[in-house]
């Protein structure tokens, strides 16, 4: 850049205090300029966006971001703002994107358009109103100019003119729409400057006090979303990948992979990769469903990458957080680029960690004896804050996360933002309940309005789950399924009138161990698994040993976890030799684990539930029909004081009742495909499937209504952060008797490195159970005291005589 006389006088200004091991922090300059090129690779990023381009016009839309994020942090210069950056004080207590607001008149002459610019500066860090007591219309709504005035002091005058000159050239060499004249400089004192601030926020307060249309509204949350997407990226140094290898290069690329292994595309993987446009794909295990919706996303990214521009990203939706890492490890495999495959659940560093220190990778040592555990869990840390600003081209998580975009606000608008020209893969739709999938058709028709495109796969899909989905999209959506001959049926029903844990079916069980195969058991909730695996595993591990018997639920720490589901995986996966041995699990087998059993014993579950359970037995029909042995289950109610009935305590009663009723109507039977769609179609169509559809379009109305409309785009939706943990996050703790490793984990590395090392010790919990919990401050983690086994998980919490943890309940 070129300078001008004023640059002196900017050299002392910080933008951040230094970083652990530097003398310095940033400039203020440095991150202005890199907040600028920020936004101008978000822009490159996102392609046109005619949902807020309508509003503001294409070019002006984007020179609004631009400007925003060059001028964001110029209100950084009072002194207390700078002693704060220097650590010469603790903390400044005004808001220096509010000052910022005082630059832009000497920037911009249209009313309009400096309205907009001001409205990504002022809401890049808080919201404009708001009940919370942090928002902008608090803080500053009842001052009058005066006082305003002596709450920004300490404003160095012959700085103003600098920051101006400095902010005009940089404008200028950029093609942005601002002023360039420069006789009016000298002009701006700092009483100038305050003025400026305090009457543009007053505009601000005005223009979005009332409630505003459908499409300004999201134009507003959008310009936010770009703004505070450029601010956090330029802020963590870092990059967005360019390039989405999910492109028009990803069909030779999969041909060739495929042929080396002797296999050719099928018709309906072809299909799929010819389809523009949402897609509706019923494919069974086994059958490259998976491949054949990554076809049709390379078709998507390249006709989005014409129409729009932008680098499109692509968003692998599955439920589970075990399924999302073997889905994030087999798209880097298959693409041969992992570097452009993120995953966004909310354990991303832990995924991360696992796999920069996986076994494969050597010893667990550096040259020196020392333990390398501490530089790759900062590498971790590394690669989960660069998935968290947006970076890599390809992610594999929950929807909650995408949901959560509209939350909006500074936190997350960028989130929204990423959505808008991107392609959606949403798999394993089966294991959603009407509330959470109500949710997630609201959000689709965000998607849709943005640009998106959406895919929704499943082996069993019933008909009126699809009509919801057309019903939700405004744009057609084409139905692709493989042809139904040549597919061998691979399991074989078989119904039990007793439970799964009565002696009858234990001494069943112990017969197929008896004769060296591979045993899946699957119960519906902790205590029946616990109670199975104590009663089978012994004789297991005396004859095969201590490795081939495991017990898999939620309720293990992380890292106990983790190793079980490789000892699993080591044994059993699919292209394995197939060794005896027995698995006892829950719900969590049902999509997260790539394993083939010999035979399957469970407890009589919703349809859908049970198809998966089947799908980890003969995986890919490689041998004869497996038998499938379905348990009829115990009806129990539940705490609360409620009268309804749920199979073993977990499942509501009709669904499952309505499937117990079809399987055993065709005990004996080998199972097909097509059956088991037509059956689901029959429990749909039943009073019960009405009532479900009811609901699910009750659940979706509410969303759309509460946090799609954006009427009030800048209101402060923290408060609804909570509801969404609840929903969808659930909360994690340790026990009392590891707080101390917790506390040698923290201190092994710095920082959230740290931080991550420790989280291995964390166990999943639902968001009620906090209440059976106790909060360390200290350490900034919930703690239990409970009986743990590392082979057996959570036991037992010790709480209040009316909270204790029960193990027959969903946890």
């Amino acid at each position: 850049m070129s300078t001008t006389p004023f640059d002196h006088l900017l050299a002392g200004l910080r933008a951040k205090s230094p970083e652990h091991g530097q003398s310095e922090g940033e400039s203020l300059t440095s991150h202005l300029w890199a907040t600028l090129q920020a936004a101008r690779a978000v822009r490159h990023r996102i392609g046109r966006l005619p949902a807020a381009e309508d509003i503001l016009g294409s070019e002006s839309f984007w020179a609004a971001v631009d400007i925003a994020g060059l001028a964001h942090d110029a209100g950084k210069i009072p002194g207390g703002f700078q002693d704060m950056v220097y650590k010469r004080k603790r903390s400044w207590g005004e808001r220096h994107e509010v000052l910022s607001l005082g630059f832009l008149p000497w920037l911009l002459d249209d009313p309009a358009m400096r309205l907009w610019v001001a409205t990504g500066v002022a809401t890049h860090h808080r919201a404009l109103t708001g009940e919370q007591g942090s928002d902008l219309r608090t803080l500053y709504g009842s001052s009058d100019r005066i006082e305003f005035g002596t709450r920004f002091d300490r404003i160095p005058h012959q700085v103003i003119p600098a920051v101006i000159a400095w902010l005009r050239r940089v404008a200028a060499g950029h093609d942005l729409p601002i002023r360039h004249e420069s006789a009016d400089i000298e002009e701006c004192d700092s009483e100038t400057l305050v003025s400026s601030a305090y009457e543009l926020l007053g505009d601000l307060l005005d223009r979005w006090e009332e409630p505003v249309s459908p499409s300004e509204g999201l134009a507003a949350v959008l310009l936010q979303g770009a703004v505070t997407m450029a601010d956090r990226l330029s802020s963590a140094h870092g990059t967005l990948l360019g390039d989405q290898p999910l492109d028009s290069r990803f069909p030779a690329l999969l041909e060739k992979k495929m042929a080396d292994v002797g296999h050719t595309l099928r018709p309906h993987q072809l299909q799929a990769a010819a389809h523009s446009g949402h897609l509706l794909l019923r494919a069974p295990t086994g059958s490259g469903k998976t491949e054949a919706s990554l076809l049709w996303a390379a078709r998507q990214v390249t006709d989005l990458i014409h129409h729009a521009g932008g680098v499109p990203r692509v968003f692998y939706t599955l439920p589970y957080l075990a399924s999302i890492n073997a889905m994030t490890s087999r798209l880097g495999l298959l693409l041969d680029t992992p570097q452009a495959v993120g995953v966004t659940h909310s354990r991303a560093a832990a995924y991360h960690l696992a796999a920069a220190i996986a076994p494969q990778d050597g010893d667990e040592e550096c040259a020196d004896g020392t333990s390398s555990l501490p530089d790759a869990a900062a590498k971790a840390v590394s690669r989960a804050a660069a998935t968290r600003l947006f970076r890599e081209t390809i992610r594999v998580g929950t929807p909650y996360q995408l949901l959560r975009g509209a939350l909006v606000g500074p936190s997350h608008s960028g989130v929204l933002l990423d959505t808008a020209n991107s392609v959606f893969i949403m798999d394993e739709l089966h294991a959603y309940e009407p509330r959470r999938l109500g949710f997630i058709l609201a959000s689709a028709t965000m998607w849709e309005q943005l640009g998106g495109r959406v895919a929704v796969l499943s082996a069993t899909l019933p008909n009126k789950l699809a009509k919801l989905f057309r019903h939700t999209l405004k744009q057609p959506i084409h139905d692709i399924a493989p042809p139904d001959v040549g597919r061998p049926p691979r399991h074989r029903l078989t119904t039990r009138s007793h439970h799964l844990t009565d002696p009858a079916a234990l001494a069943e069980i112990r017969d197929r161990l008896d004769r060296n195969e591979s045993v899946l058991v699957v119960a519906n909730n902790v205590a029946h698994a616990l109670a199975l695996f104590r009663e089978l595993a012994p004789a297991v591990q005396k004859r095969h040993g201590l490795q081939a018997a495991a017990l898999l639920h939620s309720r293990f720490r992380r890292g106990d976890r983790l190793a079980i589901e490789r000892r699993i995986a080591s044994r059993h996966r699919t292209d394995a030799e197939r060794r005896p041995g027995l698995l006892v699990a829950t719900q969590v087998v049902e999509v997260s684990l790539d394993v083939d059993f010999d035979v399957l014993f469970t407890a009589a579950a919703p349809l859908e539930a049970l198809l998966q359970r089947f799908g980890r037995v003969n995986r890919v029909a490689a041998r004869p029909p497996a038998d499938v042995v379905v348990h009829r289950p115990a009806w129990a109610t539940r705490r609360g004081g409620s009268a309804d009935e749920f199979a073993d305590g977990i499942y509501e009663r009709a669904p499952v009742e309505a499937a117990w009723d079809i399987l055993t109507t065709h005990d004996g039977a080998l199972l097909d495909e097509v059956d088991a769609t037509a059956w689901l179609n029959d429990i749909y169509g039943s009073d019960w499937g009405a009532q479900w559809y009811n609901e699910v379009l009750s659940h979706r109305e509410l969303f759309s209504d509460r946090f799609l409309r954006f009427d009030y785009p800048f209101d402060d939706r923290s408060r609804l952060s909570e509801t969404f943990d609840e929903l969808f996050d659930g909360t994690e703790a340790i026990l009392l008797s590891d707080r101390d490793n917790f506390t040698t984990a923290l201190a092994q590395a710095t920082g959230q490195a740290g931080r991550l090392l420790a989280d291995d010790l964390l166990i999943p919990m639902p968001h009620w159970a906090t209440r059976l919990a106790r909060w360390d401050k200290d350490l900034k983690v919930r703690l239990i005291d409970g009986d743990y086994q590392p082979d057996l998980g959570l036991l037992a919490i010790r709480g209040l005589p009316t909270q204790d943890y029960q193990l027959g309940e969903v946890l």
